[in-house]
């Protein structure tokens, strides 16, 4: 994961707001990776700090080391990862007054799930960078030094992806979402069907999405990571096939959720759904980020599709800067 890629993205969480004091920030990072990566999750601690002094950040490890939290991205059941981070938070002092979150590809719908079940302390605002919140049908390229195991994880899915014991042990499985098999999907998927309300509305689920302040996605046009890449936007196949995609607004999903949905795509809250069109998100010397909001999504009747998100503490809104 290049290392602008995640600069760019802290550029995001900066735009939400100003503080007195600041909020502390959690960030959990995606596939592959671990907390404390330089270039990466390291890196994007560094930038932060710098920005904002005296800021609390917080880079989630799942394990007693790095090379176990790299490991349980690939192997650790997701549910379990949630419940171990959930305790993490409630644990530490730094967050018992709130705090603002920031996932990166998996850790995008990872900390919805934190967000959805385990509401103290409170999770202010969301910034999913690539989060595959739909699912995914495939994994076009793996980190480098992990192709190995995507190789072996591909075997496993294609044997079973919905047999309880790849459900819980293997992290792709859980948000594994074929297309063609939606009911198999919908009744064995033990973490992405459950947080995504696919048996059902879950009061406390809704009730919790929507205490957030803004809830940001952002999504690559060019990824090849994730497959599809309109799942980092909610969309995802038109169900029976593979190959035709629909956006949000005409998925099942939204419609059994369009209230959760809507709640964050108001004017007051935010613009939710930003992209890029590269693989990768660059920041500017003067420390901005030009992203594009997608006109058909955008809350306003008639949006501006570009947006400069600023780097520095003392930018606290997205600033429009006309349609392109």
């Amino acid at each position: 994961m290049a290392a602008l890629r995640e600069a760019a993205a802290a550029a995001l969480l900066l735009s939400l707001g100003c503080a007195a004091a600041a909020v502390p920030l959690v960030i959990w990072h995606g596939m592959g990776d671990s907390c404390c990566n330089p270039q990466s999750m390291g890196y994007i601690k560094k930038i932060v700090e710098a920005k904002i002094p005296g800021i609390y950040v917080l880079s989630l490890k799942i394990g007693s080391n790095l090379i176990q939290d790299m490991e349980n991205s690939f192997f650790m059941n997701v549910n379990d990862q949630v419940r171990e981070v959930c305790s993490q938070l409630a644990k530490d002092p730094r967050l018992k007054g709130g705090y603002n979150a920031m996932g990166f590809s998996q850790g995008g719908q990872f900390l919805r799930a934190v967000a959805q079940r385990c509401p103290s302390p409170p999770m202010f605002n969301l910034i999913s960078v690539g989060g595959q919140h739909q699912g995914v049908y495939g994994f076009p390229r793996c980190p480098g030094e992990s192709s190995h195991i995507c190789d072996w994880i591909r075997k496993m899915l294609d044997l079973g992806a919905y047999t309880q014991a790849v459900q819980e042990h293997l992290v792709q499985a859980e948000y594994w979402h074929d297309p063609l098999k939606e009911e198999d999907y919908r009744k064995n998927s033990i973490f992405l069907a459950d947080i995504n309300q696919e048996r059902g509305i879950n009061e406390t689920y809704k009730k919790n999405l929507m205490a957030l302040k803004k809830f940001v996605m952002v999504k690559f046009l060019n990824d090849t990571m994730v497959d599809p890449p309109i799942s980092e936007w909610f969309g995802y196949y038109k169900s029976g096939q593979a190959k035709e995609t629909i956006p949000l607004k005409e998925t099942l999903l939204y419609t059994e959720l369009q209230g959760q949905l809507e709640e964050h795509q108001k004017p007051a809250r935010t613009a939710p759904l930003l992209q890029r069109r590269n693989d990768s998100m660059g920041i500017t010397a003067g420390g901005t980020l030009s992203c594009k909001c997608s006109r058909a999504l955008c809350s306003r009747a008639t949006p501006p599709t570009r947006f400069t998100l600023n780097l520095l503490p003392r930018s606290c809104q997205l600033t429009a800067q006309g349609s392109s």
